[in-house]
């Protein structure tokens, strides 16, 4: 029963920060004083991952994270249907939305820890 709760605890862990991850990691982080308004906001400091099969399989809908920022409460089924209405707004009003496929959003996060960590490794060097 231990061995079953620490394997399953890992497990889950591991599998619930590679869905999160991708979303967040290496994008901008706004100050705190950046005043700017809630859709804005949740497009610039949010990626999806481009939707195909296995990746909406994975991901449980989530890899249409910005979707998901801005209409919290929709089922995740529906979020692929408001990507399209989402991208349009955006395109309309000169928004950014930033989609990427799971291999590069894993190389740009690689890059921006890289980038973050600089400072450590030279004071080491």
């Amino acid at each position: 029963m231990v061995l079953f709760f620490v394997v399953n605890h890992g497990v889950t862990g591991l599998y619930m920060g590679s869905v999160f991850a991708p979303n967040h990691k290496g994008m901008p982080v706004l100050e705190k004083d950046e005043l700017m308004g809630f859709m804005r906001q949740q497009i610039i400091t949010t990626r999806n991952l481009k939707s195909n099969p296995i990746s909406d399989f994975v991901y449980g809908g989530l890899n249409h994270h910005i979707e998901h920022h801005l209409f919290p409460n929709m089922p995740r089924k529906n979020l692929k249907k408001a990507r399209v209405v989402v991208r349009k707004f955006c395109r309309a009003h000169s928004l950014p939305y930033y989609e990427t496929g799971v291999l590069q959003s894993q190389r740009e996060i690689l890059g921006h820890l890289h980038e973050v960590s600089a400072p450590l490794r030279s004071k080491t060097a």
